[in-house]
């Protein structure tokens, strides 16, 4: 069975960090694409970290970049974002994502909340 998990989210001050991991189970995530995209309430599912599967090409979004880093562990299967100076408009429940030749796997998400 293929799957992704998620975890390290939590509440932090604003100004805080934060390191969430995405283990893959049942495929290599080193030869898939990776990303971490977000959903805060109300909002749409929004893509802010893509890192193409040889690490080559790393996209940021505009709301993150300088902030927030990816960054692969393929001997644990392992992809992790390092968020630094947490913003209370960084809350949201966020999602890790595998893709190759257009096969997605999605992890179930956590939560991470940033008080002011």
């Amino acid at each position: 069975q293929f799957s992704l998990a998620e975890s390290g989210g939590g509440t932090v001050q604003s100004g805080g960090s934060l390191r969430l991991s995405c283990v893959a189970s049942g495929f290599t995530m080193g030869i898939y694409a990776v990303g971490w995209f977000r959903q805060a309430p109300g909002k749409e599912l929004e893509g802010i970290l893509c890192s193409s599967s040889d690490g080559g090409d790393t996209y940021y979004a505009d709301s993150v970049k300088g902030r927030f880093t990816i960054s692969r562990d393929n001997a644990k299967n392992t992809v992790s974002l390092q968020m630094n100076s947490l913003k209370p408009e960084d809350t949201a429940r966020y999602y890790c994502n595998a893709e190759r030749y257009g096969v997605n796997y999605w992890g179930q998400g956590t939560q991470v909340t940033v008080s002011s």
